[in-house]
């Protein structure tokens, strides 16, 4: 039975507000006449993206201190498991474990992060959208273990799998309808039940290449959860949590503990989840955030390992029911003692990956960020570093493929360029997903389609340096169903080679093959033909680093308002 609970102050109900929800559960009167509860911890993090070492920058502090790397994340647990009953705790997370990670991890699919989370006591975790960036079998194969298909082994010892358990409750086989993993998890603690439900988020096709989603069918996050639910209280579950990759975000004054002013997805799922569910460990939108949402403990801990939260759960020996919740978000910061045994993975995987990260194939002359430059009110322009990824990506197919020019996704520019050299490993990082480049035929008014739907969507389409447009910022924004009925692309004004598009002629244009398959929402480029694929887009942005050095960020006026380009 669901009950609120945050920041170490447990809320038990009263008889009034259980009765409300029409159930019958153990009130803390009740509980403290009776048997003493059980205490249970659970332990949770998410979005830990393959960060084995500190992360740096930005990424790499929280709440005025620096955080996260794997060494330090494992001590901390353990510290808090020995704060705790060890026998009563449980370490959980919610999803993106892996995909989109740094060179160190990803250079061995992720082999290495798995086993570092199972060293460091990972029982559950739920499966996140870039856990099938690899597609369902390379995440099979992942949780069961075994060389990888391609690569093989290449660190030269077997791949056992992950010893903890990856639950998928709302991932299912289109041809069957089955689960794809186990939808959820039973675990005993002192005589109770404690149920895991594990899912990603519905909208994974959507955020997620479409060879990775290949075969699958993904569920309504809320009506999947009171599925499984009613089917754990079936077997005599009555305490649940679930372990979402799906979140929000709260206001920027809210610190690491707050619930300020809170807003997303998590909100309507949380609203519409059934009382029997009492925790809802979330990601996704790597915020951290200590909620009580519908009578239900809410819960994320940022990214990168740079926070754990410490769940207190008191459950009622007798019913099963949860008695009090309260959460702490804890800083896993660096001042404690490095675990030697994640010291020695790390060193183990560092010598093996050896010249091939520190490997110099350019220079820029300056910073290159991705910051999007804001486009009346909101940050709808262009990206510096998205730019030369655009012109990399033409680089690599305007004589191949005749293309004449190239767009790149925001999401698939991971971090900044720093001046000076730039090493292969920085290169990984800034475009670590191994997409291949697709030139494929486009009709002008294919494009002005495409362009429109950058305001449907909410997500610019970096430009390569062939292209120039025009918005309008009292146009009008088309619709999902129809995109193409916006008017906020001035006709007339998209020129490539600062030649005007016809929209009756075609043109070969480039784009990755997340797009090409109608990724971030742009089912427009579906509609493209004579698809050929080519190399990977890391190759291609290392050539153009190699070949242009140095490299300059370029300016940018690509994509430009009528304020700037008064009327005729």
């Amino acid at each position: 039975m669901s009950i609120p609970g945050m920041r170490r102050a447990a809320v038990g109900l009263t008889a009034l507000a259980l009765a409300a929800f029409g159930a019958v559960a153990t009130t803390p009167e009740q509980a403290e006449a009776g048997p003493k509860p059980v205490d249970v911890t659970l332990l949770a993090l998410n979005d830990f993206h393959g960060n084995l070492e500190p992360p740096s920058g930005s990424s790499g502090t929280i709440a005025g201190q620096a955080a996260g790397g794997v060494e330090f994340l494992a001590t901390h647990l353990a510290e808090l498991r020995a704060a705790a009953k060890k026998k009563n705790t449980i370490t959980v997370a919610a999803g993106d474990l892996i995909g989109a990670s740094p060179l160190l991890s990803a250079a061995f699919h992720d082999e290495p992060t798995i086993e570092a989370l199972s060293m460091a006591g990972l029982d559950y975790a739920s499966v996140g959208n870039h856990e099938f960036d690899e597609g369902a079998a390379e995440l099979l194969r992942i949780q069961n273990g075994g060389c990888h298909p391609v690569d093989g082994c290449a660190d030269g010892t077997p791949y056992r799998g992950a010893s903890f358990k990856y639950l998928s409750a709302n991932a299912f086989k289109t041809a069957t309808g089955k689960p794809l993993m186990a939808p959820y998890a039973i675990h005993k603690v002192q005589g109770v039940k404690v149920g895991f439900i594990g899912m990603t988020l519905e909208g994974t096709p959507e955020i997620v290449s479409q060879q990775g989603v290949a075969g699958l069918t993904f569920a309504d996050e809320a009506v999947t959860a009171n599925r499984y639910a009613r089917e754990l209280r079936s077997k005599g579950v009555e305490t649940i949590v679930v372990l979402l990759h799906e979140g929000g975000t709260q206001a920027a004054t809210g610190g690491i503990n707050d619930c300020v002013g809170m807003t997303g997805p998590i909100v309507d799922i949380a609203n519409r989840m059934d009382p029997s569910i009492d925790v809802v460990v979330s990601g996704h939108t790597h915020q951290a955030y200590n909620c009580d949402i519908n009578g239900k403990l809410v819960t994320s801990a940022s990214s990168f390992g740079r926070l754990v939260t410490d769940i207190d759960l008191k459950i009622d020996r007798r019913s099963g029911d949860v008695i009090s919740a309260a959460a702490n978000n804890v800083v896993v910061s660096r001042d404690v003692a490095k675990d030697p045994k994640q010291t020695a993975l790390i060193d183990r995987y560092k010598t093996v990956l050896g010249p091939v990260a520190d490997r110099q194939v350019g220079e820029t002359t300056q910073a290159i960020t991705r910051a999007q430059e804001t486009l009346f009110g909101t940050a709808m322009g262009e990206s510096a570093l998205g730019n030369v990824i655009a012109d990399a990506q033409l680089a690599a197919t305007d004589d191949e493929q005749g293309a004449v020019a190239a767009f790149m996704n925001p999401g698939g520019v991971r971090a900044d360029l720093d001046a000076g050299p730039v090493t292969y490993e920085e290169a990984f990082t800034v475009q670590p997903f191994a997409n291949n480049l697709v030139t494929l035929d486009l009709t002008g008014a294919q494009l002005y389609c495409v362009l429109e739907q950058q305001f449907v969507t909410g997500r610019t389409l970096y430009p390569s340096a062939t292209v120039g447009y025009v918005v309008d910022p009292d146009g009008t924004t088309g619709t999902a169903a129809d995109p193409c009925v916006g008017t906020r692309v001035v006709r007339g004004s998209l020129t490539f080679g600062g030649t005007a598009v016809d929209t009756a002629a075609t043109y070969r244009v480039t784009v990755n093959n997340f797009l090409a398959g109608g990724g971030d929402g742009f089912s427009a480029l579906t509609g493209g033909t004579n698809l050929v694929t080519g190399q990977i887009d890391l190759d291609a942005f290392v050539a153009y680093l190699t070949a242009q050095s140095p490299v300059s960020a370029p300016t940018l006026d690509r994509i430009r308002t009528t304020a700037e380009v008064p009327a005729a």
